[in-house]
């Protein structure tokens, strides 16, 4: 059985019950961010909140911290959604949101840099292009910061 984008379905998984095909991971959409360009561990989160720069926007907040070691490495982005959100179910559509507009801003963001957006309340309510306004000008502000 082949996905409507003709490819083969990946392996059903243990914890999947039985008969159930999954998606192979090149049918995963576009707005996945990629892992290589993810911030995972709680220790990095803490350090780029405490030691980062910030930009406040009316939806987000975003920490930039600058890793000159690592100027090989890819930019990183983490995103922090908390209660004041909304119910699961908001909190992750916002999340997906923020990260599908992260995705697209990789090639604007210092190489090897880490990048927490926090989202603010408002987020719930706001739009994906009113969230890719303030994701903007808060890496403008920083990255200005930064060039001056």
């Amino acid at each position: 059985m082949a996905s409507a984008c003709g490819c083969v379905p990946g392996p059903d998984a243990r914890s999947c019950p039985g008969g159930v095909v999954r998606a192979a991971p090149s049918c995963l959409p576009d707005a996945v961010l990629p892992v290589a360009h993810r911030i995972r561990r709680s220790d990095e989160f803490g350090r780029t909140v405490r030691r980062g720069r910030r930009a406040a926007k009316r939806t987000l907040v975003v920490h930039l911290l600058d890793a000159p070691a690592a100027a090989d490495a890819p930019p990183r982005v983490g995103f922090v959604v908390s209660k004041a959100v909304g119910g699961s179910v908001v909190r992750h559509a916002v999340v997906r949101r923020l990260r599908a507009q992260a995705r697209e801003r990789l090639d604007r963001m210092p190489a090897g840099a880490l990048v927490v957006v926090r989202a603010l309340p408002p987020s719930a309510r706001a739009s994906s292009a009113d969230l890719a306004r303030d994701l903007d000008g808060a890496l403008d502000r920083l990255l200005a910061e930064e060039a001056a």
